[in-house]
Parts: structure tokens; C-alpha cells; sequence
């Protein structure tokens, strides 16, 4: 009865109208949300997805500023949540996510998750910046898709903002540039710290995640900046833009419109 007065509460204030675009014929920005497809953990053999904060905390803040959002993932098709991320699960863990359990409330936007355009049907001209969504599949999924790694580049290099958040950082450890050189050398970036790795081990009793973020990127030689676990904190380093973890996803969201909004 709880989460079903919260969800009616939510979902009338998510309904209400978005912020509208600038006055002056302005087009409203478009940004593409990436999420994952749902895969199996090698590590734990249980089902993983998108973490669910990290696709509608963002939404919110873009909508909210009268900007449009694709959501979109490497296959298309359906795609779910990682079962931590949902506020409904009996684990309780993200019972305190209000925001998702609104709109996983909202049919108009879990349609949107039913069939999401696959990253082949993207063009980069059509949006104003990429934003790629974490949670435990990416870790399986992400780190090796080339074809993402080459969209997110062509964002960049066509001067466009260009964001991952939490898990969804693992991109950064192979997208390069045309000029061959990893996308995010002489950058400072975050990502899923080790410090919230441990945390997750501690708690399932196991390894979770096949590699950690923060390992590979200081052998790498990259500028790998955190914050205390868990707790909200977003870099931005020119066009590129990350988030620590799930909690980071609004500040994520702040600093692409702060971006846009700014640019010459």
C-alpha cells in the first residue's frame, strides 16, 4: 500500500508538464540515453541489467528541463532492470528509490523499455549528447562492444557532450579516438570505485564483477578520480562528463545541461 500511494504521488508529478524549450523558435535539445541488454553474470550466474536510477534519475532532470530523450541499447529490443535497482524487489535494497518506482508506474514510460532502438539505427547528428546508463550488465556486455565504443567516439569527436555513469564508465577503458589514443588519456574521470566493489562483494559473499573499473584505469595510466562510496559525485572534463554510481546520476544530468547551456 506504500509504494502504491508513493508510485500515485510520483506519478502525478511526473505527468505535469515538462519545462519548455527555450523562447525564440529554439529546438529543444535531444539526448540519447544507452542502457544495457538484460545478460547472465558469469560471476554470480544470475540475470543482470540497466541499474534503474541511473536511466530515470537523469530522465527526470532532462525532461524536467524540456529536453527530449531516446532511449536506446546496443541490440534494442527489451531490456530490464538489474533486480537491485527495482524498488518493488523483496531485497528492499532500492525501496528508498521513490523516483523509479514512479515511473516504473508511468505505462507511457515503461513502453519505452519495451522496445528500445538498437545503437545501429542511431545517428550521431540527431542528438545533442550520449549519455551511457551503468548497473551489472555493462560490466558483461559494454566493455567489449565495439560498436558502442565507436558511437560514444563519434559523439565526442564531433564536439558533442558525451557521459557514462557508474559501470557504464567501463567504456572508457577501450573507446579510443581516431588518432588511436584512449578517449579518456589526460582526462580526469570517475567510475565505480573499489571501495564500492568491496562493499558489493562484502554484502553477496563473492566476487561480483569480472574486473574492477578503478584497477584497469590507474594500470592504464588514467586520471581515475572518486569520491566516498556511495555517495553523489560527477566529473567534467571538457566534453566528457562521469559519474561515480547510482547516486550520481542527477549531478550527471546537471553537468550535460550546464554544458549545453553554456556552449559558445
Amino acid at each position: 500500500m506504500k509504494h502504491l500511494i508513493v508510485s500515485l504521488l510520483l506519478t502525478t508529478t511526473l505527468s505535469a508538464p515538462a519545462v519548455q524549450p527555450p523562447a525564440g523558435g529554439a529546438p529543444a535539445r535531444h539526448i540519447l540515453m544507452v542502457v544495457a541488454n538484460p545478460a547472465v553474470a558469469t560471476t554470480t550466474g544470475w540475470p543482470v541489467g540497466f541499474w534503474a536510477a541511473e536511466l530515470t534519475h537523469p530522465y527526470w532532470i532532462f525532461t524536467r528541463h524540456g529536453y527530449q530523450v531516446t532511449i536506446a541499447s546496443p541490440a534494442g529490443g527489451r531490456v530490464e532492470l538489474d533486480a537491485y535497482s527495482d524498488p518493488r524487489a523483496d531485497n528492499g535494497y532500492s525501496a528508498h528509490d521513490a523516483l523509479s518506482l514512479g515511473y516504473l508506474h508511468m505505462t507511457n514510460f515503461t513502453a519505452l523499455l519495451q522496445n528500445t532502438p538498437a545503437l545501429d539505427t542511431v545517428k550521431v547528428e540527431d542528438y545533442d549528447a550520449i549519455v551511457v546508463a551503468g548497473g551489472q550488465s555493462p560490466m558483461f556486455t559494454f566493455v567489449d562492444n565495439e560498436k558502442l565504443h565507436q558511437l560514444f567516439a563519434a559523439f565526442y569527436e564531433a564536439g558533442k557532450v558525451s557521459a557514462a555513469l557508474c559501470h557504464g564508465t567501463c567504456i572508457l577503458l577501450k573507446t579510443k579516438g581516431s588518432n588511436g589514443e584512449l578517449l579518456a588519456a589526460g582526462k580526469r574521470i570517475t567510475g565505480f570505485a573499489n571501495s564500492e566493489e568491496d562493499y558489493a562483494d562484502q554484502a553477496v559473499g563473492q566476487k561480483v564483477m569480472p574486473f574492477r573499473i578503478e584497477d584497469e584505469a590507474r594500470t592504464l595510466g588514467l586520471n581515475f578520480v572518486t569520491g566516498p562510496a556511495f555517495q553523489p559525485h560527477a566529473i567534467r572534463d571538457g566534453l566528457l562528463i562521469t559519474g561515480q554510481q547510482q547516486n550520481s546520476g542527477e549531478e550527471v544530468a546537471r553537468l550535460v545541461i550546464e554544458s549545453l547551456e553554456n556552449e559558445p
